[in-house]
């Protein structure tokens, strides 16, 4: 047995880094990289802007002659640069070093190309690209005219309903958490656990036939779960058309309820300007989308902790 264990590890290993290797997951690496430091660079400017913003609300004085930026600052310096040379030659650079990165990242990486499509031969697992993996994921837990038509509908509706819905004129410009913590914590979960981390999920942890595969763990082309998918409503016994119907709606009222009352206290202690400067259909349009944002994060722990299928039966649809 001891003489085994390091095999296996180095098998595990192995399996990671041949996952973390293939050109289609290099995104997803850089993204696993970039995307954590500039959230922390981003937290760590807004931080340093509020405390000048209550260091400048404290003393009135100060904030009159104060050049309102946290990074120093000296007397006779220009309160505006022209664009030519100062912009755009740091625009150049950037332009050249991302260049170079293409060009030797074109060089060391072959392009994920496969062979032409054979109807006969099919991948397993079948991944669409690593963009939209996140939809991909979706399908486990949803029936797929909603996790492919319903939700990225609303997605898409909601983006463009926040130039209408948030109205802060606070934190344009600068970098700010205090002013925005409603919907910078909006954005950051939204993004961050509703869609980069499923994305993550349908790249490194699901294989074949779309089975559940830890991180390192050898990817068994011939493994079969056994897993018994059941309704919400059969954890409760509860039988017939109507009082499944009922016990559904029921659920998902209560979800929306408590999820919609703990947002309103935590909006009304965290935000209360916003919460007064919002109008009634903002307000509820801002609920809605949220709640159900909630509700498919309730669906997805319901499925990986209690296979359970749908929470609500009816006889035209499932959800």
């Amino acid at each position: 047995m001891s003489t085994q264990l390091p095999i296996l590890a180095a098998m595990d290993w192995h399996q990671l880094w041949y996952m973390i290797s293939l050109p289609d997951n290099v995104p997803i690496v850089l993204l696993l990289i970039l995307v954590p430091f500039y959230v922390w660079m981003s937290f760590r400017m807004a931080r340093r802007n509020d405390a000048l913003i209550a260091q400048l609300e404290a003393d009135p004085e100060l904030a009159k002659t104060h050049h309102r930026t946290p990074f120093p600052y000296k007397k006779g310096w220009p309160k505006t640069v022209q664009v030519w040379p100062h912009l755009l030659k740091r625009e150049f650079l950037a332009a050249i070093i991302v260049t170079i990165i293409l060009i030797v990242w074109s060089i060391c990486l072959d392009a994920p190309l496969e062979d032409p499509a054979n109807p006969n031969l099919t991948m397993n697992p079948s991944k669409a690209p690593w963009y939209f993996l996140g939809l991909q994921e979706l399908l486990v837990y949803f029936d797929p005219w909603i996790a492919g038509v319903v939700l990225p509908s609303i997605i898409l509706v909601g983006l463009m309903a926040i130039p209408y819905i948030d109205v802060n004129p606070r934190g344009n410009g600068y970098y700010t958490w205090k002013q925005r913590k409603f919907a910078i914590g909006t954005f950051l979960f939204g993004f961050l656990v509703m869609w980069v981390l499923l994305v993550i999920i349908g790249t490194f942890i699901r294989g074949p036939g779309w089975l559940w595969f830890n991180p390192g763990e050898t990817w068994d082309h011939h493994r079969v779960d056994h897993q018994f998918n059941r309704d919400l409503h059969q954890f409760f016994g509860i039988e017939g058309t109507w009082p499944v119907f009922f016990f559904g709606l029921g659920f998902l009222s209560l979800c929306a309820g408590a999820i919609g009352g703990v947002t309103h206290t935590c909006i009304k202690k965290m935000a209360p300007d916003m919460f007064k400067r919002m109008s009634s259909l903002q307000y509820q349009v801002m609920m809605q989308l949220w709640v159900m944002m909630m509700i498919v994060l309730v669906k997805i722990i319901l499925r990986l902790t209690f296979v359970v299928k749908n929470v609500w039966v009816t006889p035209w649809f499932n959800v």
